[in-house]
């Protein structure tokens, strides 16, 4: 049985570690030093590093975990990413023999050009790095919004019960966007009040869910009529062209 240890870096990153008690593979280690501490007191090898895209607090720890660990980096293509010894696009198969673990890729641009998603189809799970966020996504720092929608389609399209594990805890605060771009969503309203007893208790967000996302989470909503009408009614759109209602919201997010 896989299953997946969360390890907190930084102020607010969530580092992934898959395991099966014996072999383990590191999801973004932006920071070797939790990492190797984790690896340690749970008496894990590590077998493989996966990285989803070239920002320093995903890839930061890779090189000193090499130092310590010969194995295989995988990474996207079209990142610039140093140490990398297996390149991925869309429609590649990450195997690691190892955990008996396959990973489907997707390419989902926005928040950088190259950024990719890993799928364990079989367990259910996503490793969408900063492009889905639990009530949110990542900034466009190089995408543009019509990549960044279409991402996050792809990502809406896997099945309700995958679990999302995303790079940061910036879970309330997207909550709080979310609220106001869609005041009238029970589900949003009571998502809230859950995430927020989570977080008095110090307890993680993440991993949420893609049925959740979808009936809570503004910018994979940017279709619903109801928030689009608020867009164009707010002057923050010109129309209800999901694109355009898309890029107002990321908009409005930068500055909230």
């Amino acid at each position: 049985m896989l299953s997946v240890l969360t390890v907190p870096a930084f102020n607010d990153n969530y580092l992934w570690i898959i395991h099966d008690g014996v072999h383990a593979a590191v999801v973004d280690p932006g920071d070797a030093k939790p990492i190797l501490a984790a690896l340690e007191a749970h008496k894990l090898s590590l077998v493989a590093i996966l990285l989803t895209h070239h920002h320093s607090d995903h890839v930061g720890g890779v090189s000193t975990l090499l130092q310590h660990f010969k194995v295989p980096v995988f990474a996207p293509r079209k990142d610039p990413i140093a140490n990398v010894t297996q390149p991925l696009d869309e429609g590649d198969v990450v195997t690691i023999p190892e955990l008996g673990l396959k990973l489907s890729v997707l390419h989902v641009p926005g928040h950088t050009l190259g950024h990719i998603a890993y799928v364990a189809k079989e367990q259910g799970w996503l490793f969408c790095g900063d492009t889905l966020f639990a009530g949110g996504c990542g900034r466009l720092f190089e995408g543009t919004p019509t990549q960044m929608l279409a991402s996050l389609d792809k990502l809406a399209a896997l099945p309700d019960d995958t679990k999302v594990y995303c790079a940061h805890e910036y879970t309330i605060s997207n909550l709080r966007f979310a609220l106001a771009a869609e005041p009238a969503n029970t589900a949003l309203a009571s998502r809230f009040e859950a995430e927020q007893a989570k977080r008095k208790q110090n307890i993680p967000t993440v991993p949420s869910n893609i049925g959740l996302e979808k009936s809570t989470n503004p910018f994979l909503r940017a279709r619903e009529p109801a928030i689009a009408r608020q867009m164009v009614a707010e002057g923050r759109a010109k129309n209800a062209d999901p694109v355009t209602v898309f890029a107002a919201l990321r908009e409005w997010k930068n500055n909230f």
